[in-house]
């Protein structure tokens, strides 16, 4: 177990700021702003680092905002990233803050990611105790299911303009104490992709099928074969998902329809599977449709690549984070199908993907009854102080 060391931040440092980040959060959380809309976010967030002597960097990739600053002769360089973006859910927490917006909600806790990195920022403007450069990605559009805030930043020059050895993120993780930190070293969270198939049959009327040929009876077959990809082509021990989330074809009892259309989530763990899922799901939607006499046009889309973790740098936050918290409340991370767009960042450079308890009784991400929980904001912005100074320590 490491021992604490007093020069480095610790929880106690910041609970003389509980109360400005818990206003902090609320504030944000209740004016949310969706993907590619973060305007005032981003005004909000860049006024408060600007104001602590940072030097800002405002859309980047959009409504992203990049905040440096240097303490020392240290050529050695960290960035973390927060993401700001709300989602399309009408709230129903009833709480006092609640979304001043119908219809747009904080309801995946990015109000608490931004409050928790801010935090550490006027921290670290304050005490200046590391040598080198940090720098804070206030990123726009996680939420974006195509060009995301993380490859818009990527496309607008970040790693050029704002050069750094290593990458950190988090996310908060229902289900897990308040406080409680979860790292997990190589894949962590899944690629996610989409496929859209559509069916071309032969309509006519349904009192005389064998003039027709049914897209409905095609798109129920491939629905039914597509569950043997995972059980019948993947290890037992691999994790994959294939999940039919639509199917829309007809608007009349009596009538055949022409089109039958299906859409696809697809979430894998390493890039062999995700390839494999390809082809044996266009391979099986040709082969089926193909074998009723039909016709097909897929459309598979790549989104998030997945989320792998450097080992380095996962093995660096853990130990930070003992340091920090104390082992017991320190645990490593179940693999995750969720996506995350913070995948990007880290097909370019080393990093890691922290998981931050919000509470055992807490509401799924996503739930319109989410919020983020106020006591991991201290421990939120204290790891993320702390991470920072050690990594750009003074013998770095």
């Amino acid at each position: 177990m490491p021992t604490l060391d007093n020069a480095y931040a610790r929880v106690s440092d910041f609970e003389a700021m509980e109360a400005e980040l818990k206003a902090t959060r609320q504030y944000l959380h209740a004016h949310p702003e969706l993907s590619f809309e973060e305007a005032e976010t981003a005004r909000y967030v860049a006024e408060k680092l600007e104001g602590w002597g940072y030097d800002v960097t405002r859309n980047v990739g959009g409504h992203g905002v990049v905040a440096r600053l240097s303490a020392g002769k240290g050529s050695k360089g960290i960035a973390i990233r927060a993401d700001m973006d709300a989602l399309p859910i009408v709230e129903e927490t009833g709480l006092a803050y609640a979304s001043g917006t119908p219809g747009k909600m904080h309801a995946c806790g990015h109000d608490g990611h931004t409050t928790v990195l801010l935090g550490a920022a006027e921290y670290l403007a304050r005490t200046r105790r590391f040598n080198g450069t940090v720098t804070l990605i206030f990123q726009p559009a996680e939420e974006a299911s195509k060009n995301s805030g993380a490859q818009a930043m990527i496309a607008d020059g970040l790693f050029e303009r704002f050069p750094f050895d290593a990458i950190f993120g988090l996310h908060n993780h229902p289900g897990a104490p308040e406080g409680t930190i979860l790292l997990r070293s190589g894949p962590m969270m899944a690629a996610s992709d989409t496929v859209e198939i559509t069916i071309k049959g032969k309509g006519g009327h349904a009192s005389r099928p064998h003039l027709s040929i049914d897209p409905v009876v095609v798109a129920c077959n491939l629905v039914v074969s597509l569950q043997t990809i995972i059980s019948r082509n993947l290890d037992p021990t691999q994790t994959a998902v294939i999940t039919v989330g639509t199917i829309h074809a007809g608007d009349a009892v009596n009538v055949i329809p022409e089109y039958a259309k299906l859409a696809l989530s697809v979430r894998s763990f390493e890039p062999g599977i995700r390839d494999l899922l390809q082809e044996r799901i266009t391979k099986l939607a040709r082969s089926v449709t193909e074998g009723h006499n039909a016709s097909l046009v897929i459309d598979y889309d790549r989104g998030n690549p997945v989320v792998v973790n450097s080992p380095d740098e996962t093995d660096f936050a853990r130990i930070v984070a003992m340091e920090l918290v104390g082992e017991d409340k320190v645990a490593t991370c179940p693999l995750i199908p969720g996506s995350e767009d913070f995948s990007h960042f880290l097909e370019h450079k080393p990093g890691s993907f922290l998981r931050l308890g919000n509470g055992m009784n807490s509401a799924i991400l996503h739930s319109a009854k989410y919020d983020f929980a106020d006591a991991s904001l201290t421990v939120g912005a204290a790891m993320w102080a702390r991470l920072a100074e050690r990594y750009l320590q003074d013998d770095a």
